[in-house]
């Protein structure tokens, strides 16, 4: 019964040598995959360069997250929405050539031109326009339906 016992210990021993032997080469190839391409590094100095990398990514993500926002904020001072409306004014001249032209930014600031036609001339005008309304002078129905207009399609 004893060279049994024998036979067995001997067999658990082999197995359990097997089975560390083969986790001890899982962890020895995992360990090469993290260390290829680095002259006689260990872990500990890979790791710590990963971290200063990682730091200075940050840092770097940072900054381009600033700048975008100031290009987001300086974008919405562009001219962004534009109108056009021809009509006629006057019932004694034919066809609709007068027009008003608004030029306005994201929040709706910028400026409305308007060209009235007339036998005799073109008259133009010029209004500042502040937050969707006229800074100086207030603003004719044509004007406001061409913001309107800019605005549904932006």
């Amino acid at each position: 019964m004893v060279p049994n016992l024998t036979l067995v210990i001997a067999g658990v021993f082999f197995i359990w040598l097997l089975i560390l032997t083969i986790f001890f080469w899982q962890m020895f190839s995992h360990y090469s995959r993290l260390t290829k391409g680095a002259n006689n590094k260990n872990l500990k100095a890979i790791l710590e360069d990963t971290l200063s990398k990682i730091d200075l990514h940050s840092k770097e993500i940072k900054i381009i997250k600033e700048y975008c926002d100031n290009l987001e904020k300086e974008g919405l001072l562009h001219i962004q929405k534009i109108g056009l409306h021809r009509f006629n004014p006057f019932k004694d001249t034919g066809g609709d050539q007068s027009f008003v032209l608004s030029l306005v930014d994201a929040n709706d600031t910028g400026i409305i031109i308007s060209a009235l036609y007339s036998r005799s001339g073109t008259r133009w005008y010029a209004k500042r326009v502040v937050n969707g309304k006229g800074a100086e002078y207030e603003l004719t129905d044509e004007e406001k339906k061409v913001l309107r207009a800019a605005k549904k399609e932006d």
